[in-house]
């Protein structure tokens, strides 16, 4: 029995815009559905790959997406940032409507968007419970029967009367899972909050995953850069490519062409020359132990740096700083160098394997002096992604499921 169908979805949006864009468009728009006659703003437009700069102020963040999911599947969709995961679950869960097609449901659904999500934050946990309830159809006897349950799941029954506005980013997602898991809908929706919480709490939420899809027979979409977890929650997944469906089968063969053919295999840095700053940064290289540039690491690998910058006109001593972030801009890692002298430097910075929990990070660096002067910066234009083991025992099935190192800020 089918659970979701997707028919020719596609959704497009208008860059800088809110909503449909000018009047006049919807005008046009109007005007052309009168005469029973196509939406003239569906023929342009560019597919969303963020690898260039494009040219159209119209962009499709989803195009042509077709698939049918049967009852009780828990399905792994995966793919690069922008590649249109998290847009494709807010058509499924109908917080927003596609621009063509249709999707067909079959029962109610329970989505975790981001943290938070429906959550009113002037009201407490107890009352967000039912509030949320309420939203799925639930009524408020069937939620009594299981809030002691959610409440013991989530480890917030201390604060499940304080407003959820003082709430830690951890205490929020930890709650707003329980509340989807246990609330009686046929199709949870989850994307890749997960990661806000701790390494127990996330084994935690996939062992009920896993009972909510094999136990009680309900259907799972799960989004993740864990690609360990998707592995072992999923039979068959979907894998996105600038908004469009690049593979669809067994979760096996969807991970393996997505580790050979999707992960970027360089880092570009490219170093335009200011003279006008007294110190910039040049270069900056990512690789493996084995010198080979990747984004991808595994839990242990080692991630290497080779880095070099110019000192024109600084005469004290100037430090380079390196700083791993996470997505909500918390600093999980951070060092630094100090150089002497107005020359050109190079220098090696290797974080030891271990030190990141299975996330996707970004990279930043900046120069500076004690004085906390700064000379030159470079934010988020790096990303890594860290998956819980190596490529080869990953694709082989030889997998880690050891405790994993939760993060630290080293200097």
């Amino acid at each position: 029995m089918l659970a979701l169908k997707a028919e020719n979805i596609s959704k497009q949006y208008r860059l800088g815009q809110v909503g449909t864009g000018t009047l006049s468009h919807d005008l046009n728009r109007m005007w052309y559905i009168i005469r029973g006659k196509e939406d003239p703003y569906l023929k342009i437009g560019e597919e969303n790959d963020r690898a260039i700069k494009g040219k159209s102020e119209y962009v499709w963040s989803l195009q042509d997406i077709n698939f049918e999911i049967e009852q009780g599947d828990a399905v792994g969709i995966i793919g690069r940032n922008g590649a249109g995961k998290s847009t494709l679950l807010k058509l499924l869960s109908k917080v927003t409507k596609p621009t063509t097609g249709k999707i067909y449901t079959r029962g109610r659904i329970a989505s975790l968007l981001e943290v938070g999500t429906g959550f009113h934050p002037e009201m407490t946990g107890r009352e967000n419970v039912f509030l949320n309830g309420a939203i799925l159809g639930m009524t408020r006897k069937e939620i009594n029967r299981k809030f002691d349950e959610i409440v013991d799941f989530s480890g917030v029954e201390r604060y499940i009367d304080t407003p959820v506005k003082r709430y830690s980013s951890g205490m929020y997602v930890r709650l707003a899972f329980a509340v989807a898991a246990h609330l009686e809908s046929e199709i949870l929706i989850v994307d890749e909050v997960l990661a806000v919480g701790d390494a127990e709490f996330q084994k935690k939420c996939l062992g009920k995953m896993g009972d909510v899809t094999k136990g009680e027979g309900r259907t799972v979409l799960f989004v993740s850069h864990n690609m360990t977890a998707v592995k072992q929650l999923c039979t068959s997944g979907i894998l996105m490519k600038n908004g469009r469906v690049a593979h669809r089968g067994d979760i096996n063969s969807v991970l393996e062409n997505y580790i050979i053919n999707e992960l970027s295999p360089t880092i570009e840095f490219r170093y335009i020359e200011d003279p006008g700053k007294k110190a910039q940064i040049k270069k900056v290289r990512v690789y493996n132990n084995k010198s080979a540039e990747t984004t991808e690491f595994g839990h242990n690998e080692d991630i290497n740096l080779d880095i070099s910058f110019i000192n024109r006109n600084v005469n004290k001593g100037i430090r380079v700083n390196i700083a791993i972030l996470d997505k909500f801009e918390n600093v999980i890692f951070i060092t630094r160098k100090v150089f002497e002298g107005k020359n050109e430097n190079n220098f090696t910075v290797k974080i030891e394997g271990g030190k990141l929990i299975p996330n996707t990070y970004v990279l930043s660096l900046a120069i500076d002096t004690p004085s906390v002067e700064l000379y030159d910066v470079i934010e988020g234009g790096i990303q890594l992604n860290i998956i819980e083991t190596g490529h080869e025992n990953f694709l082989a099935g030889d997998t880690d499921n050891g405790i994993i190192t939760p993060p630290v800020i080293w200097m």
